[in-house]
Parts: structure tokens; C-alpha cells; sequence
């Protein structure tokens, strides 16, 4: 299997310094500060990242899981929210919200929450970001 990276630059000290974030494969490269990261600041910041990388994976895997189950989704729209707080050790990410709708014909939905839940569960991104709570809410589209 492939080994993904990206990189980072940071100039200066914290709150007046700069820096920029590239994917490996060249697709994105933008830059970040200490406002885009913990005001509203242009720019991406790492958390803006992961929201990303974690509603890709889920969409993935819930598209996977209801194919093996004979489901052929005609889409599947995810949005990763990752809520970074102060806390008293400093500032962490102390949740992910999921928020996906989902268009599958034929399928009810409560089979559909159980490929959501086992999706949000086995997703790869899921299993690295374990340590915080990870919460669903699924929508099943007519």
C-alpha cells in the first residue's frame, strides 16, 4: 500500500508568523496563520484539513460497505466538522461531527444507519482520530 505525505513550513513565532501546507500529490497547497487557525482568518489550518480527510474516508466507506451489501449508492455527501477548544492543557480537538446525506435507492432506512454506523466505525481516518468522541448523524434521501 502507498505511504501518503504533505508538508509544512512555519516563519516566524506564533502569532505573527506565517506558513504554508502542500499535499504530497500537488493537489492543494494554501497558506495558514494564527488567525485562519483560531480566529476567522484567511487561510486553511490543520484542523480545516482533517475535516476534509475524515469526510472523504467516511463517504468512501459507507459507498463500500453498502456495494458488499448489494446497495449501489447514487451519492454520498459527507461534512466533517472538527471542533478544536481551549482547554486547561491548551487547545485540542475535542470532537467530529458527521453530518452525511446519502442517496441509495431501495434501501430502508435503517439498514442504511447500520452501513452508516459500521462506516463511521471502520473508516482508516475513523480509527487514527479513536481518541476523539466521533459523532453521525445520517441521512437516508428519498
Amino acid at each position: 500500500m502507498p505511504v501518503r505525505s504533505s508538508n509544512a513550513a512555519w516563519e516566524g513565532g506564533l502569532k505573527g508568523g506565517k506558513g504554508t501546507v502542500a499535499l504530497g500529490s500537488g493537489a492543494f497547497q494554501g497558506p495558514y496563520s494564527f488567525g485562519s487557525r483560531f480566529e476567522d482568518g484567511s487561510g486553511t489550518n490543520p484542523e480545516e484539513l482533517i475535516a476534509a480527510a475524515h469526510a472523504g474516508c467516511f463517504s468512501m466507506a459507507l459507498a463500500a460497505g453498502l456495494e458488499r451489501a448489494g446497495h449501489s449508492p447514487e451519492k454520498v455527501a459527507t461534512t466533517a466538522r472538527v471542533h478544536l477548544n481551549k482547554q486547561d492543557a491548551g487547545f485540542a480537538i475535542t470532537a467530529i461531527d458527521l453530518d452525511c446525506e446519502a442517496e441509495v435507492p431501495g434501501l430502508a432506512n435503517d439498514e442504511f444507519q447500520t452501513h452508516a454506523r459500521q462506516a463511521k466505525e471502520g473508516c482508516p481516518v475513523s480509527k487514527a482520530l479513536a481518541a476523539v468522541e466521533i459523532r453521525l448523524e445520517a441521512r437516508l434521501l428519498s
